[in-house]
């Protein structure tokens, strides 16, 4: 049975202000990233459902106006339906000129696609970074935290005459939970981003192909 003295959470109460600055920072970076974490999870899942739904849609054989007419009513949504939202209202006003050639209306059509597909990207992308920041930052911090409480433990040691384990036990171990809840901060976050960064990666794909293929079926609709 651990004895109380050496406990985690009486290590970290009754250990030094850097050590317990370090560990209250490692834990509001970790709870930031679980909040992350969760919410981006629900988000891809909910891009890569709306994705596959419209496709279906897509490719059912409907009229792309009644199509156009479900996303407009808000019957449809997702990150696909608005990049086809941008794209089919840039061909309609560029048809509606009259006066541009084919190549020209479909120019038009794949930089709107386009600039909508960036827009989605950044979008789901977004605190990302933040994910990336925290598995690479937060062992050193705990290592800090770690060096600063090792160094005032031997420090402790010298109005000592005769030092024991004793004596530095209490002061390594509070050192030590500073490097243990920076990978626990880490490894979470890494993983996640790693995760994460994946699905996003098959979303852009699939987006990209999408326009590939709805750029076609436009050219032979002119």
């Amino acid at each position: 049975m651990i004895d109380n003295e050496l406990s985690i959470v009486f290590l970290i109460i009754n250990a030094s202000l850097p050590v317990q600055f370090v560990i209250a920072v490692l834990a509001g970076i970790s709870i930031v990233s679980w909040g992350i974490i969760i919410s981006k999870f629900l988000v891809f899942r909910r891009a890569k459902k709306s994705s596959s739904e419209f496709e279906n849609e897509f490719w059912s054989g409907g009229e792309l106006m009644d199509l156009m007419g479900k996303i407009e009513s808000r019957q449809i949504q997702g990150e696909m339906p608005r990049i086809f939202k941008s794209g089919m209202t840039e061909f309609r006003k560029s048809v509606n000129q009259g006066n541009l050639q084919t190549e020209a209306i479909i120019d038009n059509t794949r930089r709107a696609l386009k600039a909508a597909t960036f827009k989605e990207i950044d979008e789901l992308e977004n605190k990302l970074p933040f994910l990336a920041t925290a598995g690479s930052v937060s062992p050193y911090i705990g290592l800090f935290g770690t060096v600063w409480g090792i160094m005032q433990a031997f420090l402790s040691l010298a109005n000592i005459e005769q030092a024991t384990l004793a004596n530095v036990a209490p002061g390594i171990a509070e050192a030590l939970i500073a490097t243990a809840i920076g990978l626990l901060a880490a490894i979470p976050a890494v993983i996640a981003f790693n995760n994460l960064s994946t699905k996003l990666e098959s979303l852009s794909s699939k987006f990209d192909t999408f326009i590939e293929e709805f750029s076609n079926i436009l050219q032979r609709q002119i």
